[in-house]
């Protein structure tokens, strides 16, 4: 990836807070081979191994069945038990596991901040002998890399966030992608008018609005150098870009469904997918979820267009995997960090899973993955709440939610809204530290 995609990734040291919960299953179960079959590869009690792996994607449970079996293929002594979870579940579940030495082998760590903090505290096994990791961009391996400098996490993917559109009623309705904010307004304005919900949005859940912030802000601000004077302390939070982009994302609220606020991302999923909505902001990480609702929706994207005149797209790295450092199978582990450097894994992932994989060199058999991928390359912004401001108590990226919750019901203007992120802020980002 060329550096001006991801270069801001490194220059950050990012730590967080842990979450409490419960959580069921233990690490490192073992079972005998059936019998009847081709004798396997066994543990010194005579068992073979068998390896607990969580992960927060419940929707890639089949394209991980492939992965999984690739890997047994070539491992024949190891089997591994993929248990995902809820997404808004998983960072609780998982910390209370760990912390019960309860956790699984293989665990899918969340990228930066929350991910390195699991680290930090001891529950991770570093990673950098493992064979293969050398070849991730170090900007890469920064989302998983500790205060002690060593990697505990093999990057999965690189995530992406744009506007998805509905081809046909972009078609029949004879609109073109648009090229700055006015168009797309433009756009929406002539959905509405012919009886269309131009976005699928809902603000129910969080993170959603965070994320679509990524989407929408950098169209705002990204001409300027917004972020790097950001990270110098040369502006803040409250400045005429920031509240720019918030201004904007309350500017979209005619066009969003009726009962938006009590909307969440399954009820997104289906607006869009069903053709009752022309437009979705979200992730790479939704594109197979909406063709598996709808195989036969015709679906492609466009990046956000900058004041500027040119085009945006928001990426970070994505979760990567890392070991329990309490696992009773480090070793059997191990390989499977092993095996996920490999072009073999890459291309299962980028294939089956229709994701830009973070292993060099994969090419998808998917032209929109490939097209992510492309402008990941040529037109990238970080991800600035992930990336940069996912620290604090409670971090400034849930401030940024629970704020933009606050817009939508009516409860704060624009300017209060980015008065909120930047008091949040100043509590621990260095450049605006006080």
């Amino acid at each position: 990836m060329k550096k001006r995609g991801l270069h801001a990734f490194t220059t950050v040291a990012l730590a967080a807070s842990l979450f409490v919960s419960a959580c069921s299953g233990g690490s490192g179960s073992q079972n005998t081979a059936p019998s009847g079959e081709t004798p396997q590869q066994q543990s010194p009690s005579g068992e073979q191994v068998v390896l607990e792996m969580h992960s927060w994607r419940v929707e890639d449970v089949a394209g991980y069945e492939k992965i999984i079996q690739a890997f047994e293929k070539e491992n024949p002594g190891i089997k591994i038990n993929f248990k995902p979870f809820k997404a808004t579940e998983y960072n609780t579940i998982l910390n209370t596991a760990l912390q019960s030495d309860s956790g699984p082998d293989i665990l899918q760590l969340r990228p930066y901040a929350t991910g390195i903090a699991l680290a930090d505290a001891g529950y991770l096994e570093p990673l950098d002998g493992v064979k293969g990791l050398e070849q991730f961009p170090k900007d890469f391996l920064a989302a998983s890399t500790g205060k002690d400098g060593k990697v505990y996490g093999v990057p999965l993917s690189i995530n992406s966030t744009q506007i998805y559109y509905n081809k046909d009623l972009f078609e029949q309705n004879g609109l073109q992608e648009p090229k700055s904010w006015d168009e797309l307004i433009q756009v929406s304005k002539t959905l509405k008018e012919k009886g269309i919900t131009p976005f699928a949005f809902g603000s129910k859940e969080g993170w959603l609005l965070s994320l679509s912030h990524g989407v929408i802000a950098p169209g705002a601000y990204n001409g300027n150098g917004f972020v790097e004077k950001l990270l110098k302390g040369e502006t803040n939070l409250t400045s005429p870009e920031f509240l720019l982009s918030v201004q904007r994302m309350k500017e979209l609220t005619t066009y969003f469904p009726e009962n938006f606020t009590g909307l969440e991302l399954t009820d997104l999923r289906a607006l869009f997918a069903t053709g009752k909505a022309a437009m979705f902001i979200n992730g790479s990480f939704e594109l197979e979820g909406i063709r598996q609702l709808n195989p036969d929706l015709k679906i492609d994207f466009f990046p956000m267009p900058t004041d500027d005149g040119k085009q945006v797209i928001t990426t970070w790295v994505d979760g990567s995997y890392g070991v329990n450092a309490k696992s009773k199978h480090k070793a059997e582990a191990l390989k499977f960090m092993e095996f996920m450097t490999t072009k073999t894994f890459g291309e299962i992932f980028a294939n089956e899973l229709k994701r830009i994989s973070a292993v060099p060199g994969v090419q998808s058999s998917d032209p929109l993955v490939n097209k992510m991928a492309e402008l990941a390359q040529s037109s990238a912004t970080p991800y600035l709440m992930v990336v940069h401001l996912s620290q604090g108590n409670p971090t400034t990226k849930v401030t940024l939610e629970t704020s933009l919750q606050a817009l939508y019901l009516d409860q704060l203007t624009p300017e209060q809204v980015t008065q909120e992120v930047e008091k949040s802020a100043e509590t621990w980002f260095a450049p605006l530290k006080k």
